[in-house]
Formats: structure tokens, sequence, C-alpha cells
């Protein structure tokens, strides 16, 4: 095979119904195009045969490169996986496996490569998910731009087609808690996005569990904002200014009215209310110090079981 000018980078996990599907339409797609393109298939710790697929495809065809890694490390890390192994010269071109990106797009993306971007980012009209997730979806990307110091496009995943030089960017930052699409953004360099509407799931289920989705969502909101750290210190500010106007009513009550609040209740106001804030802040403290705790660590963000590439076992 010729040295790859492009690379499709594609995490799966537990893909094995719409396997078939994924590699014909990708096939179809390289068979058109004039450009040389790799297709690098990245098993994040399948229960099903997911791997052995990739194994098989990987040994057959040249075109593809199969990464296979020892557990479930999750959508990020494997993604991680993928581009650290992608060997493309021009561009990589990231898609789900579940074909909810469609790779058909790959000529769109790389048009708008040539004409100077270094990223161009898929931006969905129209998703095909349940009313819930789309409205917490559409609450979260609001909220994230919001607070971020980071400018991250509204309506973005990790769709999209990246250059050279800001994978190079991308493989030096060994951030443990990844939020790909925040770092992507966070390095810069001339963007752009594409409007498209995003497909339903071909096959199975979505692999992202609410449990996950709220970690990725901690993840880009702890990573890419100072909102939580001055929130914390705006709520000390506003519990004391409140116990203070408490504590002139009182006084006044004392002084004018002959008029104390006493008992139970008043107590209860006061207890309950530094109390919350103090939780709140040792909460919002601990996300950082356990973000610290395994950054500290310094272990691998992902281990390859194996690598199978060009036919040979690495």
């Amino acid at each position: 095979m010729k040295i790859p000018q492009i690379s499709i980078v594609a995490p799966l996990y537990n893909e094995s119904d719409s396997f078939p599907l994924l590699v014909g339409r990708i096939n179809a797609l390289m068979d058109s195009s004039p450009l040389a393109i790799e297709v690098v298939l990245v098993d994040d710790g399948s229960k099903d045969d997911t791997a052995l697929k990739i194994r098989q495809l990987a040994l057959t065809d040249d075109r593809y490169h199969g990464v296979l890694l020892s557990r479930n490390h999750g959508h990020q890390l494997a993604l991680t996986a993928g581009i650290a192994a992608a060997r493309g010269t021009e561009a990589l071109f990231v898609i789900d496996g579940d074909l909810q990106d469609p790779p058909e797009l790959l000529p769109d993306f790389y048009k708008l490569l040539k004409e100077g971007n270094d990223v161009v980012y898929a931006v969905r009209k129209k998703r095909k998910e349940g009313w819930i997730k789309k409205t917490g979806y559409h609450l979260f990307y609001r909220l994230l731009r919001s607070i971020s110091y980071v400018d991250i496009p509204l309506d973005s995943g990790d769709f999209a087609m990246i250059s050279r030089r800001v994978v190079d960017v991308l493989n030096k930052m060994p951030e443990e808690s990844r939020y790909l699409r925040g770092m992507r953004s966070w390095i810069g360099f001339q963007q752009t996005g594409f409007e498209y509407e995003r497909d339903a799931r071909i096959a199975g289920e979505s692999k992202y569990s609410f449990k996950q989705l709220f970690q990725l969502a901690y993840n880009g909101i702890f990573n890419f904002s100072e909102f939580p750290v001055k929130f914390m210190s705006r709520a000390g500010i506003t519990a004391i200014l409140i116990s203070l106007l408490y504590f002139l009513v009182v006084v006044i009550k004392k002084l004018f009215f002959v008029q104390v609040v006493e008992g139970f209740t008043s107590l209860l106001f006061v207890i309950i209310l530094f109390s919350g804030v103090q939780l709140l802040a040792l909460g919002i403290i601990g996300e950082y110090v356990l973000r610290i705790f395994f950054q500290s660590k310094n272990r691998p963000l992902y281990i390859i079981k194996e690598e199978i590439i060009n036919r040979e076992y690495i």
C-alpha cells in the first residue's frame, strides 16, 4: 500500500452487527476516491467478536490497520489510540463505528481542508436520539459555550477532519481526563464547521450510558472552564452576604422592636446554608483533586494488546 494521505479513524465497541455495513461503505468510498486512504479500526475491549473481525480484515486487506486494546478504556481513549496509530500524511478523518457519522462525507471535508482549514468539524443540524438526550445535548453545549475559556463550537462532536499538524499537537497532550473536541478547539489554527444531518444508529444500542455522558460532560466543564472555581467563590460570598443581612435584621429587631428571632427554625436555616456551601465547595475541589491524582500517576492512557498493520503483527 502507498503511504496514506488520509487516515480514517473509527473506535469500535461491541459493533459486530454494524461491522459489515461499516466496512462495505468505507470500501466503496476508498474504491471511488483518488486519495490514498488507510482505515484505523480500534477495538475498545469488545465482548463480542468485533476484535476478531478487525483482525481478519487487517490481515487480508492492507488498507486496514487494526488496534486492539487490552480492555474497555472508553470512547475518548480508544479514539486517542487510533489517532496516535494513524499514519495519514495530510489529515485524519474521525468517525464513529455505528455509521451515525457518514464516511461518504470525506470528500466534502477534504475540500474544506484544502481551502486552508486545519480542522473541519461536523455540526449536527438534526439528531435521531430521543427527546431527553436531544434536550440534554442542546442545553449542555450551550452551557459549556457560555462558561468555557475556549471557543468550542455548538453541536459539534468528535466527527471531524484534522490536519497532520493538529494531530501531532494532539499526540503531545497527555491529559488523562480527555475531552477531545475541547482539546481540538484549544489547539487553534483555522477551523470551520460543516453542517450535516446525523443518521440514526445502523444496528445495536448506544455504548454511551448516562453515567458516561455525565463523565464526559464533567471533563468538558472542569478541563475547559474556570467557572466551577469562580462559582465556588461567588457562592461563598453570597452565603456570607445573606448571613450578614440576616444578622442585621436580628440586630435591628433587638434594638428597635425588642423582638429577636429565636428557636430551632433560625438555627436550622444557618446550618443548612453554610453546610450546603461547604459541601458544594468540597465537591468542586474534589473534582480537581481527583483529576490531579490520576494525572500524577503518569500511567499510560491505554494499553494495546495487539496491533495489525501491513499483514504483520506488531
